[in-house]
């Protein structure tokens, strides 16, 4: 299983959300990761930047993934930190560094229209240099990868955390339903089973179950990937226990369809040493 959602951080290295008295106001560095996967049968991780806001945190998780290739399979970096330079720089910088660029940028808001316009202008760059978006937006994820991909048909966009959907005891779900099916006509959109223990906390297993298995059904195990969202996860239970929460919708699957969205995909959508 490639565990394709985690994070590291130093509050003392600037990251302004982390307040202090805070659940998250903690330092979290590799030993750390590789001790929370203990016993889980992990290949690997895809680290995620955790917002430090500058263009020296790409610099350390790539260095990171170079000194640790067994733990960091793969990193993905903050793509707002890069728009300030442009496209010419943003992309003489990925040639520079080669096979040890990011294998996805993340862009971040309350929607797709809330970004920041300079990052936005670098996704044509990433569609030219076969690097994913991935997208953490908290409303309309789904809707903007699939407007994403039909604009940029060669490009891969990852959905984090099922498109952050709503309470799935609410109506307002509905249209988070109507959404993924939406989703899947953009072949380019891939999307991530994480971000599930923390952001549904207290909603019925079953209910987040359902949702796990309509994504999956609706895309397919190629269109899927996991995560634990790990140390964000902490304050509702350990790494494993996110990551089960993650698979308990996978229980219908064959072998080889579960074997696909747990590592396969990840491989071949972030383009991972196999």
């Amino acid at each position: 299983m490639i565990d394709c959602h985690v994070h590291l951080w130093d509050p003392a290295w600037g990251y302004p959300w982390i307040k202090p008295g805070s659940e998250h106001h903690h330092s979290y560095d590799e030993g750390d990761l590789e001790r929370s996967g203990a016993g889980l049968g992990l290949a690997g991780a895809i680290l995620v930047e955790a917002s430090r806001g500058d263009a020296g945190e790409t610099r350390a998780l790539r260095q990171l993934r170079l000194r640790r290739p067994g733990l960091v399979a793969g990193y993905v970096a903050n793509l707002h930190v890069h728009g300030a330079d442009g496209p010419d720089p943003f992309r003489a910088l990925l040639h520079e560094w080669g096979a040890s660029r990011p294998n996805g940028m993340r862009i971040g808001g309350t929607s797709w229209t809330d970004t920041p316009e300079a990052a936005r202008a670098l996704v044509p760059v990433l569609a030219e240099e076969g690097v994913v978006l991935q997208l953490n937006l908290h409303q309309g994820a789904l809707r903007a990868a699939y407007d994403v991909t039909g604009r940029h048909p060669e490009l891969k966009v990852v959905v984090d955390h099922l498109g952050n959907p709503p309470d799935p005891r609410t109506p307002e779900v509905g249209e988070w339903y109507r959404d993924v099916e939406r989703a899947a006509g953009g072949a380019g959109v891939v999307v991530k089973i994480s971000g599930l223990l923390t952001q549904h906390h207290g909603a019925p297993p079953q209910r987040i179950a359902h949702m796990v298995r309509h994504v999956v059904d609706t895309l397919g195990p190629d269109r899927c990937v996991i995560g634990s969202d790990w140390p964000i996860c902490l304050p509702r239970g350990s790494r494993a226990d996110s990551l089960a929460m993650s698979r308990f919708g996978l229980a219908h699957l064959t072998d080889d369809q579960r074997d696909r969205v747990l590592r396969t995909t990840a491989v071949r959508v972030y383009g991972l040493d196999s």
